[in-house]
Order: structure tokens, then sequence, then C-alpha cells
């Protein structure tokens, strides 16, 4: 679901943007992928980091990480060449002047030397550089929650706290200011899953089902959605903003930045996260024949995120080169998510084939 959310996102100006969840909140499907890759890096490599040799576990763990820069620079090159196509045969060159795109005409050579450091990234195509970083730390990271969770979820929030009081975030060369998903805030979201799913292979609960917090989870929720839906709530919630702002409090607190994943993003993320998962009825939903379709997506996430970043550059284009159009949004929303399903459906035979010849 959350890469069905990336992807509808990833268009921006159509219909379909009012169904996902940065419609009824303050944050967006980006932080459920993050939690989900560090549940799944946890399900995925823990068993390998448990033997007494550590070496073969964090070679896998890094043999990701190099997946993910190459995938990362593939799509990249092939976000440049829609852009670049739509100018070429369609005469809209709106794709080439912005999104970090523009920086090839104004500094080539630094942009060409930032592409492949992963310092120069795209916009809606800079998620899998974080991810990447984030994994070459996991081995740390999973050994640390084994044995400390709690002091390692401490260690977390006290460099996602010092990120935000203080703005530290990786270079963004050749232009300036720091990366758009900053990996030093945004790792506290990667460790909670990272601990959740070193629970889950023991069965447990990192955090507990309690009557209380599903309580302030469904709170939190509530006054967000009434935040984004009533003009008049967020004008006078906005002005208590104002107000902090003017007391000096810092930023980190009261703005909806999603660089350095802000308390209401953050707060937001966490309560959803938890609701979903306390709630009984989402597994029974997600356990449903009707659900499969998006569960085939997530079982083969890596290749359907890369496929659809590159569907949603080119859904883009044509929007770019034939104009705004119900119809037209209709068929490259719907036609692309289509078409994720159908490469994850064809991804899941073509495994399964193997693994019965071999």
């Amino acid at each position: 679901l959350a890469l069905a959310m990336i992807f509808i996102n990833h268009v921006p100006g159509t219909i379909f943007e009012l169904a996902t969840s940065r419609n009824f909140g303050f944050s967006d499907a980006a932080e459920g992928f993050v939690f989900l890759s560090g549940v799944s890096a946890a399900l995925a490599y823990a068993a390998a980091m448990s033997g007494p040799k550590l070496w073969p576990g964090v070679s896998k763990i890094w043999g990701r990480a190099w997946t993910l820069y190459l995938v990362h620079l593939l799509v990249t090159v092939w976000v440049i060449g829609i852009a670049a196509a739509a100018m070429r045969f369609g005469g809209a060159s709106d794709l080439l002047l912005k999104d970090n795109i523009q920086y090839l005409f104004k500094d080539m050579a630094g942009v060409l030397t930032g592409l492949p450091l992963m310092t120069h990234q795209i916009g809606y195509v800079n998620i899998l550089p974080m991810y990447a970083m984030l994994l070459l730390a996991c081995p740390a990271l999973i050994l640390a929650g084994r044995t400390a969770p709690r002091l390692t979820l401490a260690g977390s929030v006290a460099l996602w706290l010092a990120a935000g009081l203080w703005m530290i975030d990786l270079p963004n060369f050749p232009t300036p200011g720091g990366g758009f998903l900053n990996p030093v805030s945004w790792q506290l979201l990667f460790v909670l899953g990272l601990l959740t799913g070193l629970a889950l292979r023991k069965g447990d609960r990192f955090v507990p089902r309690h009557r209380g917090l599903i309580f302030a989870a469904a709170s939190v929720l509530i006054l967000s959605l009434i935040w984004v839906k009533v003009p008049a709530f967020a004008d006078r919630a906005n002005a208590f903003l104002g107000k902090l702002s003017t007391m000096g409090v810092p930023s980190l607190i009261r703005n909806f930045d999603k660089t350095y994943l802000s308390v209401p993003r953050l707060f937001h993320a966490l309560a959803l996260i938890y609701l979903v998962t306390a709630l009984p009825i989402v597994r029974v939903v997600a356990d449903s024949r009707w659900s499969e379709p998006l569960a085939q997506m997530g079982r083969v996430a890596l290749p359907v995120f890369a496929l659809g970043t590159i569907l949603s550059f080119a859904a883009r284009a044509v929007k770019a080169v034939l104009g705004d159009s119900m119809l037209l949004d209709s068929a490259l929303i719907l036609g692309g998510v289509f078409l994720l399903w159908a490469f994850a459906y064809c991804l899941e035979r073509a495994r399964a084939a193997a693994k019965a010849g071999a």
C-alpha cells in the first residue's frame, strides 16, 4: 500500500492524491516505507548476524546496500532520460527545469560528480540513498538492538534530536544545503522498525498493546485530521505555532519539516503505525485475498519501487506534453498501479519457477 501511495504522490496534481495518507494528517507514505524497511531488515538479516562469525551477515547486508546504490543510479539515469525525452520529442521542457535536474545546465561537472556520490539527488528519487546508508549501519544496529533495545532506541532518539536542533545533515554537493531526506534524522524510524522486527522474530511486540496507547494514537490521528481538513481550526493552530516561534521554541517541535522529521510528522507517523498494528481488523483485511495484489507488490518491494519511480516520471512527462484531464490522469494512475502489480506478479512467478527448477 505504501508503494502504491508513493507512486500516486509522485505524480502530483491528480485527484487520486486525495486518497493517499498525506491528505489525512502530517506524514505520508515515506515514513511508513522507512519504518517497514527497518522491520524487513530485522526479519531478513538478524539470523545471519547471530552466528559466531559476523562477516557473512555483514557482507549480506552490505551487499544489499550495494544493490540499492546500483538501483538508485539506474532510476536516476532513467528519470533524467525521461525528462530529456519529454523536451526532445514533446517540446515540454518543464521536467528538465525542476527537481534538481536543472542544475545539469548550471553546473554539469558538479552534478556528474555528485550523482555517483549520492550527494546530488533528483527530487522524488531520494529515498534509496538514505535507505542504503542506513543499511550500512544495519549490522551494528542489529547487534545493539538485540542486546540492549532500549539503549539503542535512546541513542537513536538522541541522534534525531541533535540533528533537528542543530540542523545536522549530509552535504548535497554541488547545491547548497543538505539532502531532502536526512538520514541522520530518518534513522529513528528505521531503528524503530528494526527493533519491531527483532521483537517480531521472537513472537513479541516491541511496544505492547495498551488501551491508553491506542487512545493516545487515535487522538493524535483525529487531531491531525481536523488540522488538515478544517481551515478555521488550522488557522488557530498555526497561529499558536507562530507564537511558539516567537518564544524561541525550536523548529523541530513546531514545524512540519520533512527533512528533519519534525515532531508533528513523527508523532503522526508513529500514531498511525501503532494503531494499524494494534487493531486486529487490520490483520484480517491484510490477510484477505482482496489484499493479495498489494502483498505481492510488497514482497518484491525494491524492483516495484524502482519501476514505480520511473513510471511516475513517465506519467509526469505525458501530462506535460498532453496537458491535464481527468481521463488522462485516471489512465496514468490506474494503469501505473496495474503495471506495478503485474510486474510483481511476473517476478513472483519467475522466482517460484526458478526455485522449483533448482
